[in-house]
């Protein structure tokens, strides 16, 4: 059964307060006052982008701000830090990515447990990973590229946005399925910005 998306969108907002909200609560609209979105990454990261369309889409149609704030650091840490801790009352919600997830078996220590101290709402966006190559690398097929680094194990740089990045993470797990061996190095990414609206079957 396929939902529209406005009322999907109502049925997702009004999840993020089921386990917690009172009786009493359930007599008020929700949202009654701003809800904050808090994401993990800096304003005009890929997260951050979709967090706003997202703030504003619910803005629009429930009648309440959604504010976007941004608490970028020890890849996304300390804004899943700052959700726990705020009141489970609905009104402070985390845009989490694929970081969250491995940040779990990356830190030995952290101040929350991701599994227990968040409950999930919606998902909301799927992103693909593309596979590049400088044009001087004599491969133009995935096979080809294979067999290439199978030829010149160690000799080939795998570039990702940095240790533990899904960029990185995507990458160790492609080396270990193609059974290949390459160097990983952390670059500096120039961001490209494009403009992205919904789909017109989903206004």
């Amino acid at each position: 059964m396929k939902l529209p998306r406005r009322n999907f969108l109502h049925l997702a907002a009004g999840a993020a307060a089921l386990p917690v909200v009172s009786r009493f609560a359930w007599a008020q609209a929700y949202p009654a006052r701003p809800v904050r979105i808090i994401v993990g990454q800096a304003a005009g990261s890929g997260s951050d982008t979709v967090a706003r369309l997202i703030g504003q889409f619910l803005s629009e149609r429930l009648g309440q701000q959604f504010v976007i704030e941004n608490r970028p650091g020890a890849a996304g840490n300390i804004a899943t830090e700052a959700v726990v801790r705020s009141p489970p009352d609905g009104y402070t919600l985390l845009l989490l990515n694929s970081s969250n997830t491995i940040n779990a078996t990356l830190y030995d220590r952290l101040n929350f447990d991701f599994i227990r101290d968040i409950a999930p709402i919606s998902g909301l966006a799927t992103f693909c990973f593309i596979m590049e190559v400088n044009p001087s690398v004599p491969t133009k097929t995935l096979p080809e590229f294979i067999a290439y680094a199978k030829a010149n194990p160690g000799k080939i740089n795998m570039a990702s946005a940095g240790s533990g990045s899904t960029h990185h993470v995507v990458g160790e797990l492609f080396k270990m399925m193609a059974g290949v061996e390459m160097v990983h190095c952390h670059i500096a990414v120039r961001r490209l910005h494009l403009p992205i609206s919904w789909p017109a079957k989903y206004r």
